[in-house]
């Protein structure tokens, strides 16, 4: 299996493999020797696509190379979502296509595309999706031994007019506390010491599930059901020495509850990766992003005085349809005020089906990457400066590498790194002092 994209697919493609050896198949790292190759593709942004479809142009192509005459090519993931039809016809080379609402059923569908011809390839996409995970569906994962992604909801019911994940993922859906809990409870007895919440937003877990629907704006009140706050204070009653990493959470739904219960959650790590998009009134309505300059800068406040310590992540897009100088400008001027502890800068990309594709004013390409350039450019020097202002400081650490470990501020893949002067037990917390930092990485 080649897997693309971000951990919400990483997890799906866990569970395909899990179901996989449920069936009683092998899975294999030699792509030579499979009697099957699945692409799991991301659709998310322009260059996601045509990295997604390089990947199954370059499976079929090794086909021929293998040692497994008949070997079958099977493409799944977000991209096989949205366009089965279009796939199908354009790629005749694919055997079937796999949907979202099908990666529990990956084994039983190997086993027809090994029995059955088809000479057209076979589609197994429903329209919307509507499958979440649950504790025991099994799994194969795909991470070190000491961390996890765990899916705690599926979906989105978020506008964004620069997003299609609402059509592709369906309406958010929550996971039962109890369904979570159990597979914190069976990573923690594995040796997990990470787990990494994630969903498409975080931060709406559980309101779908009561029976009074919250809107965007209201007060979250957990007395009215599931909340993520009170999922979170069961976490800390789990037994164990772990962290566990909020991601993906949206500044419309923070509340005053789930500020306290962190600030109160020692197994909560000090790091909230919160995308905001940008900070500019009118790109923010142009965004459909259901929050204000003036909420968001209150919202920072009380997160930075709410949870001493705490690392805040967030993602810009620039070059979005309108964005004029001054608002590029107003942004610059956030992110220098802030100080972000950890930034992604993404330049639009102008989806096939979104509200932002079709409005006036697209930007031309030149423009964006110069605002790229710009936006990267304060960052690194902030990100520079905050590196420095570490040494000196013993860190609680938690090591991937031998030589390679992570603070409470990094998640892994997208964060910065730890370079180690002497080996340490992978997958195990170490206390080191920090003796210098190097670009985003610090040393120890």
């Amino acid at each position: 299996m080649i897997s693309l994209g971000c951990a919400k697919n990483l997890v799906d493609a866990e569970i395909m493999l899990g179901s996989v050896l449920q069936h009683g198949m092998e899975i294999t790292s030699a792509a030579e020797e499979a009697d099957v190759l699945v692409v799991n593709t991301c659709a998310f942004i322009d260059s996601a696509k045509e990295e997604s479809i390089d990947a199954i142009l370059q499976a079929h192509q090794q086909r021929g190379l293998g040692k497994k005459p008949g070997q079958k090519l099977i493409v799944s993931g977000c991209m096989s979502q949205r366009f089965s039809r279009e796939l199908r016809e354009s790629l005749p080379e694919v055997d079937a296509f796999v949907g979202l609402d099908q990666v529990s059923d990956l084994g039983a569908i190997v086993q027809r595309v090994l029995t059955e011809k088809n000479d057209a390839g076979l589609s197994f996409v429903t329209d919307r999706p509507t499958y979440i995970p649950d504790y025991d569906t099994p799994r194969f994962r795909l991470t070190p031994s000491h961390s996890a992604y765990l899916k705690i909801a599926e979906g989105c019911n978020h506008p964004c007019s620069f997003c299609v994940i609402p059509q592709m993922r369906g309406r958010h859906r929550s996971r039962s506390p109890g369904s979570v809990l159990s597979e914190i409870r069976a990573l923690v007895a594995e040796g997990v010491k990470e787990i990494n919440l994630i969903s498409q937003d975080t931060t709406y877990y559980g309101m779908d599930l009561w029976t009074a629907k919250a809107g965007p704006r209201q007060p979250v009140d957990s007395s009215r059901g599931p909340t993520l706050a009170a999922l979170l204070r069961e976490i800390q009653k789990i037994e164990g020495d772990f962290w566990v990493r909020l991601l993906y959470t949206h500044p419309a739904h923070w509340s005053a509850e789930l500020i306290e219960t962190i600030a109160q959650c020692d197994k909560v790590a000090r790091y909230i990766d919160m995308p905001l998009q940008h900070i500019d009134e009118s790109m923010l309505g142009r965004m459909r992003r259901e929050t204000s300059r003036s909420h968001i800068e209150e919202l920072i406040g009380a997160l930075r005085s709410g949870i001493p310590g705490i690392a805040l992540r967030t993602t810009f897009i620039v070059g979005f349809p309108g964005e004029t100088e001054d608002a590029f400008e107003s942004l610059l001027e956030f992110m220098e005020r802030t100080r972000f502890e950890r930034l992604g800068v993404f330049k639009y990309s102008q989806e096939e089906g979104s509200r932002a594709a079709k409005m006036p004013e697209q930007l031309p390409t030149k423009i964006k990457n110069e605002r790229y350039r710009r936006a990267m450019i304060v960052q690194q020097r902030i990100a520079r400066e905050m590196a420095a202002e570490k040494v000196g400081r013993e860190l609680r650490l938690l090591v991937d590498q031998p030589l390679v470990a992570r603070t409470e501020a990094d998640a892994p893949e997208v964060d910065a790194r730890v370079i180690l002067s002497e080996p340490a037990t992978v997958g195990e917390f170490i206390r080191r002092p920090i003796t210098g930092s190097r670009g985003y990485d610090l040393l120890a």
